[in-house]
């Protein structure tokens, strides 16, 4: 079905609801991950998606939801800086997106090709999945995610776990026509299903929540260290929105990139950010899942994702569907992050392959090698307090040596 002006408002409001099941697996696993509200992540993907339309002049049938760039770094952040100073770095991480629109504005869309070619993505990408891995692990056997306390017995955790990591592989495998668009959302129902047999769920809280409920919103505060700390970590969500907008942009037959233009849908993305920041909620960016939807339905029409954005900021009021998300036991989501922070470092890893990156070629080689042994081994630069490390200093890292090592010179095409 084509984009039509005529398409009548409950079938608009249909396919909506239906982008919206797609991206919700995703959408909620974030705040799930991170200790942070569920409820924020819907209100901030509803509102933020509307805002994107708003600078896009609704041109582009695209869809904003929580962003896993950022999950190590809020986990790390909250930690070490507390909730409202996470969501105040949070919100200026939109600060990154509009100096890259500006940038591209001015410039073009060409220059974020020469700043963030395909070997310095590739790795950092790769970086975003590997560094949570050991959370995973650890929650998949039922502990917490730094392995510090046993929060559900070993072997049922893992026979949960492989309930929602083998549907979840099932899906995405064996999985024809929407469905197969759905693996995270399938695994974690079957994952649920498993863990209410095993007793591991008490519906007591859900119970006793209210059907209608104000979503918490948090007030941030700015602190500079972790501001510095979160700001880099924008390299990698702001090449997946580049990619994602040429994606969608060949499914409908239209250069984005032109009209609206980028700049516009950067600055868009980042706008959203900044909400969802504001008001407690994870960052925001453009979702694969929902180009695949739009390929599948072949409606065009971004009146559907203000729709899923309606449907979004209305599910983020009801109280007992988002008590009903914080019963999700550990190994449920511990089996899903198996597979899913696996697939992150393989569109990394893709993305080399893709490009054809050579490493053979020392200069190649030493980007590669360098920002996966310093993301995965935890590398952290501290500057009088000032802390970088994680997918923000990898990016850094990468792009510096990028622009400082030379291109190996082109032997004659005899040779």
């Amino acid at each position: 079905m084509s984009e039509s002006p005529k398409e009548p408002v409950w079938r608009q409001a249909i396919a909506g609801g239906q982008i919206l099941f797609v991206a919700f697996g995703a959408l909620v696993l974030v705040p799930l991950l991170t200790g942070l509200n569920p409820s924020m992540a819907l209100l901030g993907a509803g509102v933020g998606t509307l805002l994107f339309q708003w600078i896009t002049r609704r041109e582009v049938p695209i869809f904003l939801g929580s962003s896993f760039a950022f999950i190590a770094p809020i986990i790390f952040s909250m930690q070490t800086w507390g909730l409202s100073a996470t969501m105040g770095a949070l919100a200026c991480v939109s600060l990154a997106y509009f100096a890259l629109a500006g940038v591209v504005w001015k410039r073009g869309a060409d220059i974020v090709h020469r700043f963030m070619p395909p070997v310095v993505i590739g790795p950092v990408i790769m970086i975003i999945g590997l560094s949570l891995a050991a959370v995973g692990v650890n929650m998949a056997m039922g502990r917490t995610g730094d392995g510090a306390a046993e929060l559900v017995p070993y072997g049922t955790a893992l026979i949960v776990a492989a309930i929602s990591f083998g549907t979840t592989v099932a899906v995405a495998v064996f999985a024809h026509g929407l469905l197969r668009l759905l693996p995270i959302l399938s695994g974690v129902a079957a994952g649920y299903v498993a863990a209410v047999l095993f007793g591991l769920v008490d519906f007591g809280a859900v119970a006793a929540a209210p059907w209608f409920a104000l979503p918490t919103f948090t007030t941030p505060t700015f602190e500079l260290a972790a501001i510095l700390f979160m700001l880099p970590v924008a390299i990698a969500p702001a090449i997946e929105h580049v990619g994602d907008v040429i994606a969608i942009g060949g499914v409908t037959g239209k250069d984005y990139t032109k009209s609206p233009g980028l700049h516009r849908t950067l600055a868009g993305d980042g706008l959203g950010v900044l909400f969802a920041g504001s008001v407690g909620g994870p960052p925001i960016t453009t979702y694969s899942e929902v180009t695949g939807a739009v390929t599948l339905t072949r409606n065009f029409n971004p009146a559907i994702m203000t729709w899923a954005a309606i449907f979004a900021i209305a599910m983020a009021f009801v109280g007992k569907f988002n008590a009903l998300l914080a019963t999700i036991p550990v190994p449920v989501m511990g089996g899903i992050m198996l597979l899913l922070f696996g697939s992150v470092a393989s569109v990394g890893l893709k993305t080399l392959i893709n490009a054809r990156v050579n490493l053979d070629e020392a200069r190649n080689l030493v980007i590669v090698s360098s920002i996966l042994v310093a993301g995965v081994g935890g590398l952290a630069l501290n500057f009088d307090g000032i802390t970088l490390q994680g997918v923000g200093l990898c990016g850094l890292l990468a792009i510096v040596l990028n622009q400082i090592l030379p291109e190996r010179r082109k032997e004659s095409a005899r040779a």
